[in-house]
């Protein structure tokens, strides 16, 4: 597995990171990892890699984008000196252009999104040792929905980024295609954003796949 001893693993993002985390660390304490992909993640490293000891540091905000994340990333990402970084960032870039249309002060456009985005990787790519970009997705198999559609160009914009910087990528909607073949979306987010067990333990499943997590280690 591509973690080493005593590293730590930050996530930062969105509401689908955040899963009521405790604030303003999300670290530690009972159920301070929040209730999704974060602290399942945490879960599966503590069982099956106790011996090393991976600390892991949540800190999604509910309702984030991606300049929200920038006006935050001095202190909840370069001060943290995190030795590994996990972003998943740009559902709510997408989905304010959809639920609030006529507010597009709320709107994060892909133009900016791409410039934000890269300019986070770029300034942080030297102070971490590994930085993994996680896609947002939306639960639709549909992919010309509007909204699937778009959420697809911005996952677009993370793969590019991620093969600038030669960083880990992590395609979470590839992840949920598979799942939504056989169950249908709203068995697995009643808004097809915000996701129950079964889609946490998809991005985490994807997330550990992608650091090349040993399943039949004992």
């Amino acid at each position: 597995m591509k973690l080493a001893k005593n590293q730590k693993l930050l996530f930062i993002g969105d509401s689908v990171t955040d899963c009521d985390r405790a604030k303003p660390e999300g670290e530690g304490l009972f159920q301070a990892l929040g209730t999704g992909y974060v602290s399942i993640v945490d879960a599966f490293l503590q069982s099956t890699y106790p011996e090393l000891g991976i600390r892991v540091v949540n800190k999604g905000i509910s309702g984030n984008n991606v300049a929200d994340l920038k006006n935050r990333w001095q202190e909840d990402v370069l001060d943290q000196a995190p030795d590994w970084l996990v972003i998943m960032i740009g559902i709510n870039d997408v989905w304010r252009q959809f639920d609030s249309p006529f507010i597009p002060d709320r709107h994060v456009y892909i133009d900016e999104y791409e410039k934000t985005y890269r300019e986070l990787v770029k300034q942080t790519k030297s102070e971490v040792k590994h930085v993994v970009l996680m896609t947002p997705f939306y639960l639709e198999p549909n992919p010309n929905d509007p909204m699937r559609y778009k959420m697809d160009e911005y996952g677009k914009v993370v793969k590019q980024i991620a093969k600038e910087h030669d960083t880990l990528f992590v395609d979470t909607q590839k992840a949920f295609n598979t799942v939504l073949e056989k169950i249908y979306p709203a068995a697995i987010a009643w808004d097809r954003v915000h996701p129950n067990n079964t889609g946490h333990t998809v991005l985490a499943k994807a997330f550990l796949n992608t650091i090349d997590f040993n399943w039949r280690k004992q």
